[in-house]
């Protein structure tokens, strides 16, 4: 089953929207999804405690390097897809979870600060390729972008780091009032009212095109791959 780590090493570059949103929207299909928690704030733990989200998704916290590894390598086969929700930190953690991926996914805002927490998180998978010759697939997630940017400057802004190398998501997540709202009031996007929440349909059609977009890059068949070394040498020198 396929393992989605979503990473940028500064906090608040909307990781847990990502995961949440992604989570949500998988289990809403019938797919089975379990979360790996590894932020020290539980954000994500705190949101599904209170909100128990419909559909299958199975929740994992207070996650460690060796944990994780175990955790991996001995997968559970009832999990469709696995989603880690990293900290916004750069450690032996991070490491091992970039070494398990199939796909990461780096949310990165206009902020300066959220461009070097991606610029880390982009230098370990290149380190990664250098050492094992495994190149893991990865994309930038536009997030957080004020729905009055034009089409046009996304495409900008995406061709932009497309000239760098870099790839990036082509469903960016919008800055709405209903994301702010599940973690507000501990709910998902199904708990809420269209005539209470603005413009909650388009959230949901965000949600959903987002989910869509990273199916289309990691169908449920594909099967993780073992790195050819062990994470934790990644870890040490992260």
């Amino acid at each position: 089953m396929p393992v989605i780590t979503i990473a940028n090493t500064k906090g608040g570059a909307g990781k847990t929207t990502a995961a949440v949103l992604v989570a949500t929207e998988l289990a809403q299909m019938g797919i089975n999804v379990t979360v790996f928690d590894s932020d020290p704030q539980h954000w994500f733990s705190q949101w599904f405690e209170t909100a128990k989200p419909r559909g299958t998704i199975t929740l994992v916290n207070h996650v460690t390097a060796s944990a994780l590894e175990g955790h991996m390598r001995h997968m559970d086969r009832s999990s469709d897809y696995y989603i880690i929700d990293l900290a916004g930190e750069r450690n032996q953690l991070t490491a091992t979870a970039l070494a398990f991926s199939n796909l990461v996914l780096i949310p990165v805002q206009g902020a300066g600060m959220d461009a070097k927490g991606a610029t880390k998180i982009l230098d370990i998978l290149a380190r990664i390729k250098t050492e094992t010759g495994i190149a893991i697939p990865h994309s930038v997630l536009l997030s957080r972008v004020n729905p009055m940017v034009t089409t046009h400057s996304l495409l900008a802004i995406k061709g932009l780091l497309a000239s760098r190398g870099v790839d990036v998501m082509a469903t960016p997540v919008v800055e709405r009032a209903a994301f702010r709202e599940m973690f507000d009031k501990g709910v998902t996007l199904y708990d809420m009212e269209g005539s209470k929440v603005s413009n909650l349909d388009k959230a949901l059609q965000n949600a959903r095109q987002l989910a869509d977009e990273v199916m289309r890059h990691l169908p449920v068949r594909v099967i993780s791959t073992q790195p050819k070394k062990r994470p934790w040498q990644w870890g040490r020198a992260a």
